[in-house]
């Protein structure tokens, strides 16, 4: 389903500021020795030598703290190493795209020794819609519950949150870096399947479900990147409703946060949404076992979307 890294998302963040306030003059008061190299907002400077022990008197201006509500901007590092994609990485976008091309080719192969078709072909289609329904179930459920701390799913649940505060770096991950987690999850499903089965209906259903899941943060990517930036055939799938939109997937980072979950194709969000069935699950698990789900308490600062600005430097 829509498992996000790997990394946690929270990027080398340098300076966070409030962009609506002005400046506040202050004073600083400093004893040197010597030459001194003072930080101030981030950046060293040097100072003149003054004699042993003096007293100096620096005025600066300094960005008020965030204020809630307000909007504000998040700095990040060009090339940030969190951002790219390693040998690793590669290793399990290649191990997962190879298990599930087996997959398919043995659903093809079988479909074309038993002469039929159809019925691998509706499973592939099965597992196409499957997948969308899947993506926005752990969606929903990462969203809303647990935390960093959550055994298995911490990791993905912070970073899923940190994706509400910066949405837009998603677009900024390498491939491989995006989708690896979930590549290395298709890889321990689907490797099995491929050895103990060789139903071309089952394999017509296990590969299209398990390549689209794989690659639902690819599409959850092109979802966030401005049109002018895609790929003719993505927004061409976009628009057909063969991929999950932008304009769609947008809705779901307004508050209150609690709708259009699904990110593979999103042909199940209208339903979901309007049949309210993340509301009554969020219902039952309320008065079953009294967790409130993180949608009824938002929106607030962890999830205010930040202003994006680039830092014109790179990573070490």
């Amino acid at each position: 389903m829509s498992i996000l890294a790997q990394n946690k998302f929270l990027l080398s963040s340098r300076t966070r500021v409030n962009p609506l306030s002005p400046p506040i003059p202050r004073k600083i008061v400093y004893c040197v020795a010597n030459t001194v190299d003072v930080a101030a907002a981030g950046a060293t400077t040097t100072k003149p030598k003054h004699a042993d022990g003096q007293l100096v008197i620096k005025r600066e201006f300094v960005s008020p703290p965030l204020t809630l509500g307000k909007a504000s901007t998040y700095h990040y590092v060009l090339n940030d190493p969190s951002l790219r994609s390693t040998w690793g990485h590669r290793a399990w976008v290649a191990s997962g795209c190879t298990t599930v091309l087996i997959s398919l080719a043995k659903s093809i192969v079988g479909a074309a020794s038993s002469h039929i078709w159809l019925e691998p072909t509706l499973a592939a289609l099965v597992g196409y819609i499957l997948a969308d329904l899947g993506s926005g179930v752990y969606h929903w459920g990462i969203d809303n519950y647990g935390d960093a701390s959550t055994p298995i799913f911490g990791t993905q649940i912070e970073a899923f949150q940190g994706h509400h505060k910066w949405p837009w770096t998603i677009t900024k991950r390498q491939f491989a870096n995006n989708l690896y987690a979930l590549a290395r999850a298709v890889t321990f499903v689907v490797l099995p399947i491929n050895l103990a089965f060789g139903d071309p209906i089952l394999h017509g259903f296990v590969s299209v479900c398990s390549g689209c899941i794989m690659f639902s943060q690819q599409f959850h990517a092109w979802a966030h990147d401005k049109k002018s930036q895609l790929p003719p055939l993505v927004v061409a799938m976009q628009d057909a409703g063969l991929l999950v939109s932008r304009m769609q997937h947008s809705a779901h980072h307004r508050p209150p946060y609690n709708n259009n979950y699904c990110i593979v194709s999103g042909i199940w969000n209208q339903l979901l949404d309007e049949t309210k069935v993340f509301e009554a699950f969020e219902m039952i698990l309320f008065f079953k076992l009294g967790v409130r789900p993180r949608s009824w308490s938002e929106p607030n600062t962890e999830w205010t979307e930040e202003t994006e600005t680039v830092e014109q430097t790179t990573a070490s």
